[in-house]
């Protein structure tokens, strides 16, 4: 949509667009996918696989396709320290976790309440610390409430398109049920826990961030409305 943005919204900042772009290569969720999946009664364990599979491929490849496409803006940096600061981000403490986990399992499972609370509010703070770095920037200031407007629109016609899309594929290529489900809400997903960490690495050095992660701020809960609803949906259906 970036490339049609100059003609339905001529007075996009590029930030936005930078957003829209970024939003577009993240991976998927797990967990809300891995749920959805499970409640529509799709394949479960297809769907944890792909969207596990997604995230691990997703720490090369979003970095690597926004570097890419950005390119040709003249405003891409290094590629290879990028990659070995978010590998040092993602994957050291994905093995570490790993090593980790045989000796915290059980404390981990009787904390779950309380870790998945933690793990919440670290992303919001993450997201919070942006937003205010932009009022004190007077980012909102200069663009003003219209922009949150359409980039609420834009979002919506994005997330529309896509679903479509990704429904009229899997009907092309004949899914059963399950694997349609699956393959559904893994592919219109896009994961905030690692969007907000890897935009901060990306463009960490511009001052215009929070408006580069508005279009995943908007996309995120416009997604779990959606698919929840349509979940459900398929869920009684089904029954």
């Amino acid at each position: 949509m970036n490339w049609a943005s100059p003609w339905y919204w001529p007075d996009c900042p590029q930030a936005i667009r930078d957003g829209f772009l970024y939003l577009c290569v993240l991976p998927s969720t797990i967990s809300s996918s891995v749920v959805l999946t499970a409640v529509a009664g799709g394949n479960t364990p297809g769907a944890l696989f792909n969207a596990a599979f997604s995230n691990i491929l997703g720490v090369m490849v979003t970095p690597l396709l926004v570097h890419l496409l950005m390119q040709k803006t003249g405003q891409s940096a290094p590629f290879l320290p990028l990659l070995m600061k978010i590998m040092l981000l993602t994957l050291l403490p994905f093995g570490l976790g790993m090593a980790l986990r045989p000796f915290l399992k059980l404390w981990v499972d009787e904390q779950k309440v309380g870790v998945a609370r933690i793990s919440n509010f670290v992303i919001l703070f993450i997201v919070y610390a942006a937003f205010c770095d932009s009022v004190v920037d007077r980012v909102w200031e200069r663009h003003g409430w219209g922009l949150t407007v359409g980039a609420c629109l834009e979002t919506t016609a994005l997330f529309t398109l896509v679903s479509i899309l990704t429904w009229m594929s899997c009907k092309a290529l004949r899914l059963a049920r399950p694997d349609l489900i699956a393959a559904y809400f893994c592919s219109v997903k896009k994961t905030l826990a690692m969007g907000v960490p890897l935009a901060i690495l990306i463009f960490g050095e511009r001052e215009d961030l929070p408006l580069i992660l508005l279009p995943v701020m908007l996309y995120h809960p416009l997604q779990l409305l959606a698919n929840g609803v349509l979940a459900s949906y398929w869920a009684k259906k089904a029954a």
